[in-house]
């Protein structure tokens, strides 16, 4: 939900260098993630106040492709009307999503067919691969989108924000994990107010 806290947040999004230094200058925008895996559902990705995690990420993707730059690119995002999978309404609704996505499935005779998350792999500890959660989002996403046809007040999310927990334990025994962070998928490009550009860490 919207107007539970701060609206302006800094985020962190990792591309190519050529990407990151086209946006700074204006020449280019964004370009917003629709794969069925996502953890937030559809939308332009920021790592919230976390530009170390954002270079990290940004270093694995130059290592998978074998080519091109890592680079950071910070934006001013305005959160507006967020789906904040840290509230408890949010939460809420998100979870009464599910149980619509499940009856259309029933009642299309496909529960069988229902998306899961998984494992990307034989060391994935957290099933970095969101298709349940994904899918379930983009449904809400779209009962919001047809209801605006009899009701025009209701009011569409411009963001999702969530929490994930992900790593190996900080320390023997800890219930925080190396890699926990926040993440925004931001689903309207005018709530990102403007974009600065983000020094690498110091080795």
């Amino acid at each position: 939900m919207s107007r539970l806290h701060a609206s302006f947040v800094l985020g962190y999004h990792g591309c190519d260098a050529s990407v990151g230094e086209k946006v700074l200058t204006g020449g280019a925008t964004l370009s917003g993630s629709d794969q069925d895996y996502d953890w937030l559902g559809p939308g332009i990705y920021f790592w919230e106040a976390d530009p170390h995690r954002a270079w990290e990420w940004a270093h694995q993707r130059v290592a998978r492709k074998g080519c091109g730059q890592a680079f950071v690119i910070g934006a001013v995002i305005d959160l507006g009307q967020c789906l904040d999978l840290m509230s408890r309404d949010s939460l809420s609704e998100l979870s009464a999503a599910y149980d619509s996505f499940k009856s259309t499935h029933s009642a299309a005779g496909t529960l069988d067919r229902m998306p899961e998350n998984r494992k990307a792999g034989p060391h994935d500890q957290d099933s970095l691969l969101r298709y349940l959660d994904c899918a379930v989002i983009r449904h809400l996403h779209s009962a919001l989108e047809a209801g605006k046809e009899s009701d025009p007040a209701l009011q569409e999310y411009d963001t999702v924000r969530g929490l994930f927990t992900e790593g190996e334990a900080l320390f023997p025994g800890s219930g925080f994990k190396a890699k926990t962070h926040v993440q925004i998928a931001v689903r309207a490009a005018a709530n990102i107010k403007g974009y600065f550009r983000v020094s690498p860490p110091k080795s």
